[in-house]
């Protein structure tokens, strides 16, 4: 078999050889590199410049950039450049070069460059792919964001001579979320309401979401007592869901009118006991005690009444607030709790609910990426009538 030449393999090597002086006149170029830019050597060497051969912004990067980092480090290597063929194509390429020394001075530069053209279009596939995956991505937070919208009250009504506000923050844009609270009205000026928390997230938890709201809705329509509601929504969701193990927690109530305020009678289908915060300044957990809706066939739910006078807020919360972290990284140990949540509402009492809803959105501020589960805050106040609205 032949052996092949120093010199044919230098000239036909699978990549380009240039040399070049210090200020990069080219001496020398081998075939494979003449061959990619359809040039001859006497039309490069001894007339043309590395530079030149370089498309204008890849000259103005070399010039500025590479060049003087080459004299200072004597080395650069696999950087992106676009050489300009004869015909004026680009030619995608990866250079790397080397600065010889005589006796201290410069000497020749020597330049490897590697055909840089699969490269090229591999990155363009995978910024084209990037560039998807990114469109598809907004496209679906999109969607998550309409189909969470879609689970809430567009605009949370108020019963007269009450005042109501809330709030729903969403852990992940990219998952729907499965908390879920009303203001609704019913005959005979009384009002109902709930907020609750399906298990899970995602579309699965959307649907029974949606299932509950709108049993809840139809319940109280059927039979306005907070414990046959949840019974009728307990029948529903293990009937449908018993082989899903598909659950939620909710608080149910409905509020009458009073000559001093409102009554209200509520339910509790395991989810964390109401707030009530007092005209005097106090703070309460409301007993609520209740299974959790949907696991059990024979739960069965307690009436508890509260009377609410001027001054009075009631404040209802899904557990992602008292599961918030309070520090980067924290175990379970470290989590929010129960008792600060009635703190915090303690140290703000007495507070209308539209200032105390706020107050809760400003802490969850304060969690930050602690924040691990969607969080739903609903208050409704009898405002008092010696204390003026917030403005």
């Amino acid at each position: 078999m032949p052996e092949d030449s120093a010199g044919d393999l230098y000239e036909n090597a699978l990549c380009g050889n240039l040399t070049s002086s210090p200020d990069g006149t080219i001496a020398k170029v081998n075939a494979t590199l003449l061959g990619w830019l359809g040039y001859t050597l006497d039309e490069v060497a001894g007339r043309k410049r590395f530079g030149d051969l370089l498309t204008m912004g890849a000259r103005i990067y070399y010039e500025t950039h590479l060049s003087p980092l080459l004299a200072m480090q004597g080395e650069i290597s696999g950087v992106a450049l676009d050489l300009r063929a004869k015909d004026g194509s680009s030619f995608p390429v990866l250079v790397s070069s080397l600065l010889t020394r005589d006796d201290g001075r410069p000497g020749l530069i020597r330049t490897i460059v590697f055909d840089g053209r699969e490269r090229r279009a591999y990155e363009q596939e995978l910024l084209y792919a990037r560039q998807a995956a990114e469109r598809e991505t907004r496209r679906l937070r999109h969607l998550v964001a309409d189909l969470q919208r879609s689970l809430l009250p567009a605009v949370l009504q108020t019963p007269p001579g009450l005042e109501a506000a809330a709030h729903y923050r969403m852990a992940s844009v990219d998952e729907v979320g499965g908390d879920f609270y009303d203001l609704f009205p019913l005959d005979d000026d009384r009002w109902g309401f709930f907020l609750g928390d399906v298990s899970g997230k995602g579309i699965d938890a959307a649907t029974v979401t949606s299932l509950a709201r709108y049993t809840l809705r139809a319940a109280a329509v059927y039979d306005p007592d907070p414990a046959a509601v949840l019974h009728n929504l307990n029948r529903v969701l293990y009937q449908e869901y018993r082989r899903d193990a598909r659950y939620c927690t909710v608080v149910f109530g409905i509020l009458t009118p009073e000559p001093a305020g409102f009554r209200a009678v509520l339910a509790s289908g395991g989810h964390p006991e109401p707030l009530v915060l007092r005209a005097g300044g106090t703070v309460a957990r409301h007993p609520t005690k209740g299974r959790m809706v949907g696991v059990f066939p024979d739960s069965v739910y307690t009436n508890t009444p509260l009377t609410m006078r001027p001054g009075d807020t009631l404040v209802l919360h899904t557990d992602g607030l008292n599961e918030a972290r309070t520090t980067r990284g924290a175990s379970d140990d470290d989590r929010f709790g129960l008792d600060a949540v009635t703190s915090f509402a303690a140290d703000r009492a007495p507070a209308s609910a539209t200032a105390v809803v706020e107050a809760f959105v400003g802490l969850l501020d304060s969690f930050d990426d602690g924040l691990d589960d969607d969080t739903a805050v609903m208050a409704i106040g009898v405002p008092d009538p010696g204390v003026p609205p917030p403005s």
